[in-house]
């Protein structure tokens, strides 16, 4: 994880120690996203700043210094993440042509830059396998390019605040330049209370959006502004295209050839990025997904991997004796760290600063709390998420499976009905009486998935059914002064699937 940071234009800031003052504050800004060191680029002709700080996965040494300039002087680099099929474009690149390119190290940055020199952007990142957020300043046509990867694994903030364009990994990088104003979003807030986050391209404060992820936007600098009105951003990659194609071409081999087909996918992946200069280890929790990443580790790996884990003393809600057996069946070298609730609480004055705006889940603690661990051995670590999405992993897919067909057949006031008496007890009380109803005790928070499917029940089309299943406060602008709820992507389905499960699956990757 690296942090990157930057902005365009302030006319008190157009000198070169100006630039490079403010610069150091933005990027100490983002100090833990980078600990080892910090680089600052500026051109001051064109009031364009670039600032970097560096966490070293590939390439540890000097080489890999950014913001790092391609090999003709044109194009300039801030690149936070990972380009994990960086050696076959490196093969790619050599081959043939009469301009052999030299290459200065082993960075996937430096892979990068060459391949955007060579076959443009666009081109680059369609070749491009990986999880990155970067800012790209085009020295010869005044373009600052800011780009995310395809789901959106990288973060990146931009937007405009008294007349300059402000960028970065994180709120707090922007925060800290003078130009920044703060004023809240108070639609984002109701947002945040319907969703428990803040979706994109939306965030906390106003002026300040997410690029959304598989897009790019191209922002025109002349003497030394942004050159017309905020452009929108260009797709490079489109989750709905690639559901489409899968449709187009679906796969026509046996379970069994599927199985092995998925293995070799799998297997490729873990391989791509398990490559590192660092050590390398895993989150595991004993459960399907990190227990797979794990296994596919181990079976590519001479040595054992390193897993970790974090464990509580309540039964309810420990999960490191599963990782713990998990661990000794793959033979991982194994690290457990046991929390007290006490720890857990001391975490919670440092939410704040460890994410920028609201944030709802759950396992923002535990998370924290293995991650700081995990740091005392390894600097990279794999983990399982993402794999609910993509294998329907979540409870809502088995409650949805045939759910919509089944529940409009129910006329709509019978169904207001039987809803509004499921609300009228509290989750708390349906918790209680849990105890005595014979197979609710794999479900946890039995009440809240019950007010839950009250609001399933009272659906009018499926876009609702799946709003109703992911939301937390069904009506969050009557309880926010002036905050008017503003539709985002994830309210109604847009892919061409017919079940409701596909749908969910792919809104939630979203």
């Amino acid at each position: 994880m690296c942090g990157i940071a930057g902005y365009v234009g302030g006319a008190s800031l157009t000198s070169a120690s100006g630039f490079e003052r403010q610069l150091t504050v933005m990027a100490d800004a983002l100090t833990s996203r980078g600990p080892e060191s910090a680089g600052y680029w500026s051109d001051p002709e064109h009031a364009v700043a670039l600032a970097h700080r560096r966490l070293a996965i590939l390439e540890p040494s000097e080489t890999g210094h950014q913001p790092m300039m391609s090999t003709s002087g044109r194009y300039v680099i801030s690149f936070n993440g990972e380009v994990y099929n960086h050696l076959d474009l490196r093969e790619e690149l050599s081959i043939g042509g009469s301009n052999q390119i030299s290459w200065r190290g082993r960075s996937d940055t430096e892979t990068l830059i060459a391949g955007i020199e060579k076959w443009g952007l666009r081109e680059t990142l369609r070749k491009s396998v990986g999880m990155y957020a970067f800012a790209l300043w085009d020295r010869e046509e005044q373009v600052l390019y800011l780009v995310r990867d395809r789901i959106g694994e990288k973060p990146l903030y931009y937007g405009y605040q008294r007349g300059v364009l402000l960028f970065g990994s994180e709120l707090k990088a922007l925060k800290v330049h003078p130009a920044f104003e703060g004023e809240v979003d108070r639609n984002a807030i109701t947002l945040q209370l319907r969703h428990s986050y803040i979706p994109t391209p939306y965030s906390i404060y106003k002026g300040i959006k997410k690029l959304p992820p598989g897009t790019f936007i191209k922002l025109l600098v002349s003497n030394g502004r942004l050159s017309g009105s905020e452009p929108e951003p260009v797709s490079y990659w489109s989750l709905g295209d690639a559901i489409s194609n899968g449709i187009d071409s679906p796969f026509d081999g046996s379970d069994t050839d599927a199985v092995d087909a998925l293995d070799g996918l799998l297997s490729a992946s873990i391989r791509q990025q398990m490559v590192a200069d660092v050590p390398l280890g895993a989150f595991l929790s004993g459960g399907v997904d990190s227990s797979t990443i794990v296994a596919l580790m181990q079976s590519q790996s001479s040595r054992p991997a390193k897993t970790f884990t974090i464990g509580f003393k309540e039964d309810d809600y420990n999960e490191a004796v599963h990782a713990k057996a998990v661990a000794a069946h793959l033979g991982t070298e194994h690290t457990e760290l046991y929390v007290s609730p006490q720890q857990a609480l001391d975490v919670i004055p440092r939410l704040p600063m460890l994410y920028d705006e609201p944030f709802s889940d759950s396992s923002q603690i535990p998370t924290f709390l293995i991650s700081q661990m995990t740091r005392q051995h390894v600097t990279v670590s794999l983990s399982g998420d993402g794999g609910d999405e993509v294998f329907g992993g979540y409870n809502r897919y088995l409650m949805t499976n045939g759910l919509w067909d089944k529940i409009r057949r129910v006329p709509l006031p019978l169904r207001h009905a039987v809803a509004n008496g499921l609300r009228t007890l509290a989750p708390d009380k349906w918790n209680q009486i849990s105890k005595w109803i014979p197979g609710t005790a794999k479900y946890a928070d039995f009440g809240g998935k019950i007010h839950k499917g009250a609001g399933v029940l009272a659906s009018q089309t499926p876009g609702e059914l799946y709003l109703n299943f992911v939301t937390h406060w069904s009506d969050p602008s009557s309880v926010v002064i002036n905050g008017i709820e503003r539709p985002t992507q994830i309210t109604e389905p847009q892919f061409h699937l017919d079940g409701m499960v596909e749908q969910m699956m792919a809104l939630d990757s979203v």
